[in-house]
């Protein structure tokens, strides 16, 4: 399928490459019990993130990204459709297999930062390596603190950090541990610009890697012009991409997402 992604305006994404694919998605449509009725939240997504790849998700606020991204990391389970990581199809794995998955080959940055309060800030990052019962490289630990700004803070314990400190231990968890595919949901919303540059470039480095992937979510034109695709979905659909963008063409493409949804 031939597309011109910056001109179509539904022109749909590239076909899924089943065999090279860390993250494929097939037809995956995820519904919620509201009251007396099933509300469908994504509706027919097929998308792959090859090798090499750090690709952005952006949509008007309800459209569906986080949603897409927790199906995608096999934290919520599709309706239907189909995940597959690193070639594996989620359906047919037990939750202690998927477990295990994540653990050892996925990374989420959450929103929420979801950090242990009584761990400190090193013992936050290197709680991936302990529970994959690998011993924590301390000084690769030191070095990816300092290069979020937070190695002064080694020793401190989460509910004395502000916000974007706290942040900034989450997505250093998920640096430490270099994953083969990382999810991070607004990774930088936090951040102040210099920090956020840094991390960005940090995931960037992730994902050129061998055999690595980053799949973001983002509200910020900044941010998606650092990837290499953006996916623009609209009302749980995928509707437009964007290759090797620029924060202008992303911001006109948001922009013309949110009119028709306020229309």
């Amino acid at each position: 399928m031939s597309i011109d992604t910056h001109t179509q305006a539904r022109p749909g994404v590239r076909p899924v490459t089943h065999r090279t694919a860390l993250v494929a998605a097939h037809d995956v449509r995820k519904q919620y019990r509201v009251g007396k009725r099933d509300v469908e939240i994504l509706h027919g997504i097929t998308l792959g993130v090859e090798p090499g790849e750090m690709v952005a998700v952006m949509g008007p606020s309800g459209s569906g990204k986080s949603t897409l991204l927790y199906c995608l990391a096999g934290l919520e389970r599709p309706t239907t459709g189909e995940v597959d990581l690193l070639g594996r199809p989620l359906s047919g794995l037990s939750a202690k297999a998927l477990a295990e998955l994540r653990r050892s080959e996925v990374g989420f940055v959450f929103q929420q930062y979801n950090l242990v309060p009584t761990l400190s800030v090193y013992e936050n990052v290197a709680l991936p390596h302990r529970l994959r019962r690998d011993t924590p490289p301390r000084d690769e630990i030191l070095a990816t603190l300092e290069l979020v700004g937070i190695a002064e803070l080694a020793g401190k314990l989460p509910p004395t950090l502000s916000g974007g400190e706290q942040q900034r231990v989450a997505l250093a968890r998920v640096l430490a541990q270099q994953p083969r595919i990382v999810f991070a949901d607004e990774p930088t919303g936090a951040l102040d610009t210099r920090t956020g540059a840094q991390v960005l470039a940090a995931l960037q480095d992730l994902a050129h890697g061998e055999g690595r992937c980053v799949l973001t979510v983002t509200h910020d034109p900044t941010v998606a012009a650092h990837c290499d695709r953006v996916l623009f979905l609209r009302d749980g659909r995928l509707v437009r991409e964007l290759v090797g963008p620029t924060a202008e063409q992303v911001a006109g493409v948001l922009a013309g997402l949110s009119e028709r949804v306020e229309s």
